[in-house]
């Protein structure tokens, strides 16, 4: 399966950071949100990538250009024109990087993707969010039930810290505890192409959520699989600086791959 992934809007409610890129572009651990994600995948087979963009789109083009260029460690021969690459493996990645609007909406950029995307099911999710979702399972339980599509329901990440009890004493601090009750759209979903007939109804200005979530819900063909394990989104600084701390501990929960390294490759 293809995977799509969001990444044309202009996240405003983290301006001290989009002012000069797309949010998926934000840095964790030195490395865009965007590639966090796409590693997600790629570490469960799925590396064939489609990213809606719009909003600093050339921010995400320059990227991944980038990568192919100047991936790793480099030795320059400069008396016999060589160059030579070493150090970290490059993604083994398909990514196409296609203009779905500045101003579209979610379901619209969907929607332009559809010549891109052949007629098959595919994954979705949005650019600012990572995870440790099981994605072959959210596959299983979708084809097992037969919805025109499955998003991944999460529980909301409280915001503020919470508080550990023995009888009337506090016993510990919880900085970022889950809310036990309830369900949110975490992304992460299956999509069977059926579902641009709902978003056609819309075009460019329709939402996912209401376009193609809302219609499919009434009919009875929208599927949810529970995640019980870890999920956050990138809305506010706090968030951001959340992910950062946890990457630099080393116990990031959505690292979900293995970094290797590969010997020297001669470069043209």
């Amino acid at each position: 399966m293809r995977v799509v992934i969001l990444a044309g809007g202009r996240g405003t409610r983290i301006s001290e950071e989009t002012d000069v890129k797309p949010k998926p572009m934000v840095d964790i651990g030195g490395r865009p949100i965007l590639w966090h994600i796409m590693r997600h995948y790629a570490a469960q087979g799925f590396d064939d990538f489609v990213i809606a963009g719009g909003y600093k789109a050339d921010v995400i083009k320059r990227f991944f250009l980038d990568e192919v260029r100047m991936a790793g460690d480099l030795t320059v021969d400069t008396r016999r024109g060589r160059v030579t690459r070493s150090g970290p493996a490059f993604d083994n990645w398909r990514v196409r990087i296609v203009n779905t609007g500045l101003d579209t909406n979610t379901g619209g950029r969907i929607l332009r993707l559809k010549p891109h995307l052949d007629g098959a099911p595919f994954l979705v999710t949005y650019g600012d969010g990572v995870c440790d979702v099981p994605m072959q399972a959210v596959i299983d339980q979708h084809r097992a039930q037969g919805h025109l599509a499955t998003i991944t329901a999460v529980h909301p990440p409280a915001r503020f810290g919470g508080l550990r009890f023995d009888g009337d004493d506090v016993a510990g601090f919880v900085e970022k505890p889950q809310i036990g009750e309830g369900w949110i759209n975490g992304g992460f979903a299956v999509f069977e192409p059926g579902v641009f007939d709902y978003l056609a109804l819309d075009g460019d200005e329709g939402s996912l959520e209401v376009a193609l979530y809302e219609r499919l819900a009434r009919e009875g063909k929208l599927g949810a699989y529970r995640h019980e394990g870890f999920w956050q989104c990138v809305d506010t600084l706090r968030e951001l600086r959340l992910l950062q701390g946890l990457w630099d501990s080393g116990k990031a929960p959505w690292k979900t791959w293995i970094d290797v390294t590969v010997r020297a490759v001669a470069a043209a």
